[in-house]
Parts: structure tokens; C-alpha cells; sequence
């Protein structure tokens, strides 16, 4: 990835954040043909570890063809077209072109794919906890019966990737100045970029 220094990320925390934020991941493998395929994967990144856990239909040939071998997750955040028009030092100048300014991260690891129940039936419920937390009613497996449950894991397999090398990008408008970074903010609005570019994180 492309990387200039005043868009780089560092900091793992804001990564882990980004990551939680955005948790559905296109996982990057080499396909059964030799070439690249990808495949979009919720994924949770624990912190303790160092390690990204998910699944996949047993169908989904990416835990067969992708297991121990390196993959490239990728997450995008918060996105969102810039106009030049919202730059005052346009106004000035008309040195200004359009841009685009965006969050991602990319986690570099080893997959491994866990078909064990015991595995399944531990992640399983952090998975589903997470994602449940801000519903009013959250369900979770207890509310499924057992058997049914058994029937939706048999056809399931776990992944993980203990990540190895973490890059991450914020392009935040962080290469303008304060006064069109401001403006900038202001031509987003209430879009999450707006918070990026009026506080950028490195």
C-alpha cells in the first residue's frame, strides 16, 4: 500500500479500534487456480493475542484452499469524497483538485481453520455478543435449540489469523492546512470523516 509519512497510522490501539469499528474484513488468499480471490468476513481482533477470529460456511472453499497459508485482511473505515471547493485557500490560489480521504487497515498473518466444536462453541458467543450488545433484546445461542444450534455448526469452520504485521492508513485531509481542514470538516457534516479530518490521529 501506497503509505506517505503523514498518512501513516502507528498507534495499535487506533487500529484495534478501526478494526472494531469496521469489522467485516475482505480476506485476500491465493485461489485454488494460483490467482487472488477475496472474501468478505466478519472479524474480530483480539488485542491480548494479537489475533483475528471469524467463520465460514463449510461450503466457502477459503478455509481449505487458504489454511496455513499467508492472507491479507482488509478493512476499510470511515471514507468520504472531498471537494476542492470546500478548501478557502481555493479561493485564493485555484490550486486545488479533488481527493478522496479514507481509513484502512491492513493485518497480514498465517490462516488456520479450526474445526473443533469446542473452538466454535467459544468464539461463537463473543462473536454474537458483540454485535448484539446495542440491540434492546440481544439474542444469543441459548435462545436457539440445541440441536439446531449443532445442525449450524457442523456446517461452519473457524478461522484465525494471528497477525504478524499490522499497516494502517488515515488519509484525514492531514497534508492541508488547519483553515482547509476546517473547511473540509464543514463540507462533510455529520459524515464520520468529518471527526477524522477535525482531529486526526496518527
Amino acid at each position: 500500500m501506497y503509505l506517505p509519512a503523514h498518512f501513516a497510522c502507528h498507534d495499535e490501539a487506533t487500529l484495534a479500534a478501526l478494526m472494531d469499528e469496521y469489522p467485516l474484513a475482505q480476506l485476500v488468499h491465493h485461489a485454488s487456480d494460483g490467482g487472488l480471490d477475496a472474501d468478505p468476513v466478519p472479524l474480530l481482533y483480539d488485542r491480548d493475542s494479537r489475533t483475528l477470529r471469524g467463520h465460514v460456511a463449510r461450503a466457502n472453499p477459503l478455509w481449505r484452499v487458504a489454511n496455513g497459508q499467508p492472507v491479507l485482511a482488509l478493512f476499510s473505515g470511515a471514507q468520504a469524497y472531498v471537494s476542492p471547493n470546500w478548501y478557502p485557500s481555493k479561493a485564493v490560489t485555484h490550486k486545488a483538485v479533488p481527493t478522496w480521504n479514507y481509513t484502512v487497515v491492513h493485518a497480514h498473518g498465517v490462516l488456520r481453520a479450526r474445526e473443533e466444536e469446542a473452538w466454535l462453541r467459544e468464539f461463537l458467543p463473543l462473536l454474537t455478543a458483540r454485535h448484539e450488545a446495542a440491540l434492546p433484546q440481544p439474542w444469543s445461542l441459548a435462545d436457539a435449540p440445541e440441536d439446531f444450534l449443532q445442525q449450524m455448526m457442523r456446517a461452519i469452520v473457524g478461522i484465525e489469523i494471528p497477525v504478524t504485521r499490522m499497516v494502517g492508513k488515515i488519509k484525514a485531509s492531514q497534508n492541508r492546512s488547519a483553515a482547509d481542514r476546517e473547511g473540509v470538516a464543514q463540507g462533510l457534516g455529520t459524515q464520520p470523516m468529518a471527526a477524522l479530518v477535525a482531529h486526526p490521529q496518527a
